[in-house]
């Protein structure tokens, strides 16, 4: 018999779970970048472990929201966490043990606020999770072992695993446990297919992935890409046209980069990373708009299938 089901990965922002579900699929399906809150909605790619097929879903960073935006990427994320036949709480070990130990950055103490608010929310869904402790490569070994007791303690989880997503310690064996939890039944997608995102959304993430490994710094989160045409040709390339938002001029003028070098540097790297995955020749065009408040626009939610009305 095989097995299919689908596994919600939640955490708090830069966690690392765009990094472990990638890792597991074994191709790009989530953009990675340095900032946090990177992921916007729920991205499904799929892995394959013997007989299970697991839905892996990259949920948006748990975090107390502020903006429209950020209460729908919350809700979203629980939403996935609702429906799911297993979760994976991953949490940045290193950053834990910088807290415990007192010598913890500002980002480092705000994730664990962050990590402690999920295990109220699975508490309080009644759910229990795997426990993955990510980042050990980064993470004080002393600190490890009293780390892991004292989340489990808290009576969220199931088991405990350690890993790096990164260079990949400890994820074949969260794979295999995770396969073993699935529930009998026919695989969700064939078995060549890695993901399910459509081919426009994919083009605006990587782009978007692009502007912010560039202009990360000087760059706040302003900025969202739109893939407004997407058609093939002829000769089998695609020809896509995406316009980029951001809200004031100034930004504008971040984007371009003098002579434009920005972003010519960005839909450089945007379309050869596009031209891989798409597997054909991409020809792509970039456009930067100022819109003040694109992000509450509602029409925005819907392409990227989150909630308006939150």
């Amino acid at each position: 018999m095989s097995r299919a089901g689908f596994v919600a990965v939640l955490g708090a922002p830069n966690a690392g779970k765009s990094t472990l579900v990638n890792r597991m699929v074994g191709t790009k399906v989530s953009i990675v970048t340095q900032k946090v809150q990177t992921t916007r909605f729920p991205v499904r790619g799929v892995a394959i472990e013997g007989d299970a097929q697991m839905v892996m879903v990259d949920t948006p960073g748990i975090f107390t929201p502020r903006r429209r935006l950020d209460r729908a990427m919350v809700r979203a994320a629980w939403g996935q966490a609702r429906d799911a036949d297993a979760i994976v709480h991953l949490v940045d070990a290193a950053a834990q043990i910088a807290v415990a130990a007192g010598d913890a950055r500002a980002a480092d103490r705000k994730a664990a606020l962050d990590v402690a608010s999920i295990i109220d929310g699975l508490k309080a869904a009644s759910r229990t999770a795997i426990l993955a402790l990510n980042k050990i490569d980064l993470a004080r070994r002393d600190g490890l072992l009293a780390l892991t007791q004292s989340l489990f303690d808290l009576g969220a989880y199931a088991e405990v695993f350690m890993i790096s997503a990164a260079d990949g310690a400890g994820v074949a064996d969260l794979t295999r446990r995770l396969g073993a939890l699935m529930p009998q039944g026919p695989w969700f997608y064939p078995a060549d297919q890695s993901a399910d995102i459509p081919a426009r959304l994919l083009a605006a993430e990587i782009t978007r992935e692009k502007l912010y490994l560039r202009v990360h710094e000087e760059l706040p989160y302003a900025a969202g890409v739109e893939t407004t045409a997407f058609e093939g040709r002829a000769d089998g390339s695609a020809r896509i046209e995406q316009t980029i938002f951001v809200e004031r001029d100034g930004q504008r003028g971040i984007l371009l980069g003098k002579g434009g070098e920005t972003l010519k540097w960005i839909g450089k790297a945007s379309r050869e990373e596009l031209t891989g995955l798409l597997d054909r020749p991409v020809h792509l065009f970039l456009h930067v708009k100022v819109k003040a408040n694109w992000a509450e626009d509602r029409g925005h939610f819907r392409d990227i299938g989150l909630d308006f009305d939150v």
